[in-house]
């Protein structure tokens, strides 16, 4: 027998833990998986407003989305050539636009709707998300955002339809996005009135080129505009690559850059331009306009603030794929949890009639990242606000909230689809059971715009240049409140960012780069995360603060395991800084043992919240994974 023993908080026995306190009926190998889950306990609080919170926003758009996502022509397909990958990733992409649920005039008329997209369709197909990031956010959102009326004649409708498809070339073999160093040229012909575009060596290539090696029409080159000699630092050009047929055009060089660990749905290309001659016109001229003479006049002053505008949209494509990662974490842990709550093993007398979800092993691995997953959905809720609504005056800190959640969500979706993939054995290798297709996302994510611990550096540098101590209280005795436990964060944020200004101050003007760059980067790193986790603790408590439903008590098990988690993992900090005692790290164990144990019976009911149908998941381990054994299936879903 599988008992689930009731138990009850320090204050009041929690609405959610009434359900746990009948014994489960007995479990058995001969009932089905999906049967199984049913005998778990229901819920007393609404699923659907849960799901209504973690959406936040277009919840009617969401639904036809989740609708038209479970349609079979979306069913994964493994045993499958490269060409017939990204043949696949481009069908499913027009399927999207064809249905109008993305348009890159949500940028003026609804952003959170792109965020909405990009976080439900990573579900069914990472590859062809990072297809939709690129056409929608990186290539039409810099036309949308730095072109003109002209531009936006030429291209918006075809950005929607894939008409026009394009890829945004700001990233160099040599330099990265290092705008001083960058190499490719665009020079002003005053006799023809043209830019001639150019890639003077191999290490000019624009690299990592989404959607360049097949099925681009344009890219948005990032080159340094040169005119009479003088060169205006970098600005944003559109250059035809390939004709409507897609065939390339001439003195354009287009090489497949090939297999990769993940994604391969994605065609990524190495581009090469031998003075590609392009119209005046193509300057993407919002703030800087060319004369016919040749003269730049200009918004912006310095070469660097140019810069800083035309590669703008890195922050929105930073939220972009932080969603992607929330997606994609959200599906494996409704992978993992309804395996673990189907998967039969060894119990006291035995006999296969314990679910692994019941043992400590399992509850520790899963429940910390479930609680953590609604954590930074809600965090990242926040952000794509403050982006979406930002004002000139809080620029500086939706940089810094963009550059951190980036990180944090990527990290978090390798991390918890790797303990996924492991926790659910021998299953989780299958590639239909997806955790290999979000492992490939996760890494993916890790160094796509802007690599992450680059970020954190520039998360740390820009907070320590606006610095505010937060406000704290004495550590109390009893440390395991809410309040205590965010206190304890913004401790460690206060003393890692003061740490880290009086060793800066130390070195002094002259030995501020080996300061920075060669001697406090665990000071630099730590800082800057722990901004992040402070800011999405904040959020995600003053969203359970406002709750006035039936969710309020679950949500307050799911933030206080979150911080708690937070705390056991960090705690040589805490202990050695002599912030916390031993014994109030006894207390912090026993408290997250708790609440692993408490949430643990309504772990179902949580990935419930995340709305993924059966056919979005797809996994077999997912559903009747029995039923999918029956047959020769090959690891393939056509008989499922």
């Amino acid at each position: 027998m599988f008992h689930l023993r009731p138990v009850f908080t320090q204050t009041s026995t929690r609405c959610l833990l009434s359900s746990m306190s009948a014994a489960m009926p007995s479990l058995s190998n001969k009932t089905s998986p999906p049967d199984l889950q049913k005998q778990y306990p229901k819920p007393d609080y609404s699923t659907e407003s849960l799901t209504k919170l973690l959406d936040h926003d277009n919840h009617e758009m969401r639904t036809r989305f989740r609708s038209f996502m479970s349609d079979p022509v979306m069913k994964p397909r493994y045993n499958i050539s490269l060409a017939e990958e990204r043949q696949l990733a481009l069908d499913r992409l027009q399927r999207i636009c064809d249905n109008g649920f993305i348009s890159v005039l949500d940028f003026r008329d609804n952003p959170l709707r792109i965020f909405a997209a990009h976080e439900l369709a990573a579900i069914i197909d990472p590859a062809m998300t990072t297809k939709m990031t690129v056409q929608f956010n990186l290539f039409g959102g810099t036309v949308f955002k730095l072109g003109t009326e002209k531009h936006h004649d030429l291209l918006l409708k075809g950005i929607d339809t894939l008409g026009d498809i394009g890829c945004f070339g700001l990233t160099e073999l040599g330099y990265g996005n290092n705008a001083v160093e960058m190499e490719t040229t665009a020079i002003f012909d005053p006799d023809t009135k043209e830019l001639i575009v150019n890639t003077p060596t191999p290490l000019a290539q624009k690299y990592w080129i989404t959607n360049g090696a097949l099925h681009a029409h344009h890219v948005v080159v990032f080159a340094h505009l040169i005119s009479h000699g003088v060169n205006h630092g970098i600005h944003a050009v559109l250059v035809p690559i390939r004709d409507k047929e897609l065939n390339v055009l001439p003195n354009v060089l287009v090489e497949e850059m090939g297999y990769k660990m993940g994604l391969n749905g994605v065609d990524n290309a190495k581009l090469t331009f031998d003075n590609v001659r392009v119209p005046m016109d193509n300057l993407l001229d919002r703030y800087s306009q060319l004369s016919e003479d040749g003269e730049l006049t200009s918004d912006i002053k310095s070469t660097r603030a140019r810069f800083l505008a035309v590669a703008d949209q890195l922050l929105a494509g930073r939220i972009c794929i932080a969603s992607m990662c929330i997606g994609g974490a959200k599906a494996s842990l409704a992978i993992a949890i309804k395996y673990s709550a189907t998967r039969l093993t060894v119990g006291s007398k035995g006999k296969s009639d314990t679910a692994i979800l019941s043992y400590q092993l399992q509850q520790h691995a899963l429940l910390p990242l479930l609680a953590r997953t609604f954590a930074l959905n809600i965090g990242l809720d926040c952000v794509k606000r403050k982006w979406a609504e930002q004002i000139p005056e809080d620029h500086l800190e939706v940089v810094a909230m963009c550059c951190a959640l980036k990180p944090i969500c990527s990290w978090h979706l390798e991390n918890l689809v790797s303990v996924c993939r492991e926790r659910c054995g021998g299953q989780g290798y299958l590639s239909c059971n997806r955790f290999g297709t979000f492992i490939g996302l996760a890494h993916a994510a890790m160094t796509a715009e802007g690599d992450n611990s680059v970020l954190i550096q520039k998360v740390a540098k820009e907070r320590l240049a606006m610095f505010k101590p937060q406000t704290t209280v004495p550590v109390a005795d009893n440390i395991t409140s809410t309040d205590q436990l965010i206190n304890l964060i913004k401790i460690r944020e206060n003393s890692l960012f003061m740490g880290l200004g009086k060793a800066l101050k130390a070195a002094g003007r002259e030995g501020l780069f080996e300061t920075w760059m060669l001697q406090e980067n665990e000071s630099i790193q730590s800082a800057g995360k722990t901004y992040g986790e402070r800011l999405v603790a904040d959020e995600f408590k003053s969203v359970v603060d406002n709750i006035q439903d039936s969710t309020k008590e679950v949500l307050q098990d799911l933030l206080d395991l979150h911080l708690l988690s937070y705390i056991k993992e960090n705690s040589a900090w805490f202990l050695t800084h002599d912030i916390i005692s031993s014994g109030q790290s006894k207390q912090i164990t026993a408290e997250f043992n708790r609440l692993c144990k408490d949430l643990t019976p309504q772990a179902l009911n949580l990935v419930e919240s995340f709305a993924i149908s059966d056919e979005m998941l797809s996994a077999p381990i997912a559903r009747d994974w029995v039923n999918f054994n029956e047959v020769d299936n090959k690891g393939e879903l056509d008989l499922f």
